[in-house]
C-alpha cells in the first residue's frame, strides 16, 4: 500500500499542450499583460498539474523527454504533479486504447512485462530528476479497458486486469524506495451511477491495490450536476475511497450546446460559474473525500481554444477567479 498521503485539495489543470503552445509562439496575458500561463496558474491558487505521457508518439509531443521537461518546471515552481500513463501512442479514451505500435503483435504476457518495464523506468526516470510525482494514474478512461484488444473490456476483464496490476507494480518498482505516488484509476463516468458501480465492483473482485479514484465530466457527455453529485455521494458510501474530478471543462463560447440548453450558458461568465459549481460539488462529497478537480486544458489551442481559460487574443478568462477566495485571509 502507499506509503505517502497528502490530504492537500488539488486545484489542478492538464498543462500537457502548455509547453506546445509556448514553444509554437503563443502569448498568454493577464490583464494586458505577457506572462507565464502556469504563474498565471500559481497565482490563481492552482497547485497542481497533470501531465499525460504517450509511449512513443509519432502526431503529439507527449514522450518521456517533453513531460519530464515540463514536470520539471511546474515542479521548480511549487506545484504537485499528476502523471497520466495513456499506454498508447496516441489518445487513449473510451472511443479507442491502442496497444502501442511496438508492442502490437506482443503476446499477453509480453504485453503485461512491457507494461511493467515502460512503467518502472519512466517513473524511475523522473525519480532520479527529482521530479517524482505525488500521483500516477494508471491508464487514462479505462472503463472500456486498455490497450486494444487484448485488455478490451467487458469480454477481457482478466487480461486488463493483469496489466492494470503490471502498471502499478512498475509505479512501485520505479519509486525504488521513495514512497510510491498515489495510484489513481481513471474513468468516464462522472454522472453515472450503474456504471461506475458495474466497473469498480468488478475491478474489486481481483483485489487491484489503487488509493483514489478519478472521474471524467464533461456535462454534454457525463450527465447533469446533480448527477455528478450523486455518483460521487454513491462511489464514496460503496468503496470509501477519495475520489477526483480529474477531468472536466465548460465552453466559453458557444459549441456543444447551440441546439439544446446547457446548465450554464457558454460564456466566460457561464464558464466561471460551471467550475465554481463543479468545485462545490467536490468539496461537499461526504467525509471530505472529494479531494480536487482538474481543468482540460488551459492552455488548449486550435478548434478546442473554447474550452481553455484564454480568449483567441491570448487574454485570460474570469474562470481563473473561481479559487482566488480560498486563499484569502
Amino acid at each position: 500500500m502507499v506509503t505517502g498521503k497528502s490530504s492537500e485539495y488539488a486545484i489542478g489543470a492538464d498543462v500537457s499542450f502548455l509547453p506546445q503552445a509556448e514553444q509554437s509562439g503563443a502569448i498568454f496575458k493577464e490583464n494586458g499583460v505577457a506572462r507565464p500561463a502556469l504563474e498565471i496558474l500559481l497565482e490563481h491558487s492552482y497547485n497542481w498539474i497533470r501531465l499525460r505521457i504517450f509511449v512513443a508518439p509519432t502526431k503529439l509531443p507527449n514522450n518521456l523527454a517533453y513531460t519530464l521537461a515540463a514536470a520539471k518546471q511546474a515542479k521548480a515552481m511549487g506545484f504537485k504533479s499528476l502523471l497520466d500513463f495513456h499506454y498508447a501512442d496516441d489518445w487513449a479514451d473510451p472511443g479507442h486504447q491502442p496497444t502501442p505500435v511496438a508492442w502490437q503483435n506482443y503476446t499477453h504476457k509480453q504485453l503485461v512485462d512491457a507494461v511493467f518495464a515502460y512503467t518502472r523506468d519512466t517513473v524511475a526516470a523522473f525519480r532520479n530528476a527529482g521530479t517524482m510525482p505525488e500521483m500516477v494514474q494508471v491508464g487514462n478512461e479505462v472503463s472500456n479497458g486498455m490497450m486494444w484488444p487484448d485488455g478490451r473490456l467487458p469480454a477481457n476483464w482478466d487480461n486488463f486486469a493483469a496489466l492494470i496490476k503490471a502498471g502499478i507494480d512498475g509505479v512501485s518498482a520505479g519509486s525504488a524506495g521513495q514512497p510510491r505516488p498515489l495510484i489513481m484509476i481513471h474513468i468516464d463516468k462522472g454522472g453515472d451511477v450503474a456504471a461506475t458501480k458495474a466497473f469498480f465492483d468488478k475491478l474489486a473482485t481481483y483485489n487491484i491495490d489503487f488509493d483514489v479514484i478519478g472521474q471524467s465530466f464533461y456535462p454534454w457527455w457525463q450527465g447533469s450536476l446533480n448527477d455528478l453529485r450523486t455518483n460521487l455521494e454513491a462511489t464514496i458510501r460503496a468503496y470509501s475511497k477519495d475520489v477526483y474530478v480529474v477531468e472536466t471543462a465548460y465552453n466559453w463560447e458557444p459549441g456543444e450546446y447551440t441546439k439544446r440548453p446547457g446548465p450554464f450558458p457558454e460564456s466566460p461568465e457561464g464558464q466561471r460559474d460551471f467550475l465554481d459549481e463543479v468545485n462545490r460539488i467536490v468539496m461537499e462529497a461526504p467525509g471530505g473525500h472529494g479531494k480536487g478537480i482538474f481543468w482540460w486544458e488551459p492552455a488548449v489551442q486550435g478548434g478546442l481554444v473554447r474550452r481553455g481559460f484564454f480568449d483567441h487574443n491570448g487574454n485570460v478568462l474570469p474562470v481563473i477567479g473561481v479559487f482566488d477566495r480560498f486563499a484569502r485571509y
